[in-house]
């Protein structure tokens, strides 16, 4: 698949090209009621040429799937300590804390938004989620769990994180987090006693 455009990290004035659209992004989507943005509103806003954005990120949702994927990779890095459990109860408290507050439940609502309508489909997010993906998949390979991968993550942490918030119906206590990390966990011992019944 070719990468999409914007996804990468070049440096001098790609660089900053990149970082003044993101921040253009950002700054639209605090200010946005239905989470969307414009080319021509990032395009006044960054100082970038609208043709160099469109060539870049090709349509508003890459230009906001790329911001905000980039946000979360910067801003909320998975812990990699070896210790699966630990690990994802502190990734799953730091994302209930983070969808708690105002601002990043807006952000998340334009990712799904722009999720939803981006024009290619579930392929078409892969590179702009990629750096995400990697990040987890660090944490499960330092936590030894072959068994598992970033979708049983996605299924069982991430997306009933989001759905609660985006209903209004936050999770965010401690006993929230052990029940869905307990979920994963249950998911990983239930593979495990298969495959060693099974000879594997």
């Amino acid at each position: 698949m070719t990468q999409a455009a914007g996804t990468t990290r070049p440096g001098g004035r790609s660089a900053r090209t990149r970082e003044a659209v993101h921040a253009a992004v950002r700054s639209l989507l605090d200010a946005s009621p239905d989470g969307t943005v414009t080319v021509a509103e990032v395009a006044e806003r960054s100082g970038v040429h609208p043709a160099t954005i469109y060539r870049r990120w090709r349509d508003p949702e890459g230009l906001v799937l790329d911001t905000l994927f980039e946000e979360l990779s910067r801003r909320s890095p998975p812990p990699v300590t070896g210790d699966l459990r630990a690990d994802m109860l502190a990734y799953t408290r730091r994302l209930m804390a983070d969808l708690g507050e105002g601002v990043n439940l807006v952000f998340a609502r334009a990712l799904v938004g722009a999720a939803r309508s981006h024009e290619g489909g579930l392929d078409g997010l892969r590179p702009y989620a990629e750096p995400r993906v990697r990040q987890i998949e660090a944490m499960l390979t330092a936590g030894g769990t072959p068994e598992l991968d970033v979708q049983d993550v996605l299924e069982m942490i991430l997306a009933p994180v989001y759905v609660h918030a985006l209903l209004g119906r936050p999770l965010s206590s401690d006993a929230d987090a052990e029940r869905l990390v307990g979920n994963l966990l249950d998911a990983l011992a239930r593979r495990r006693a298969r495959a060693s019944a099974s000879g594997d």
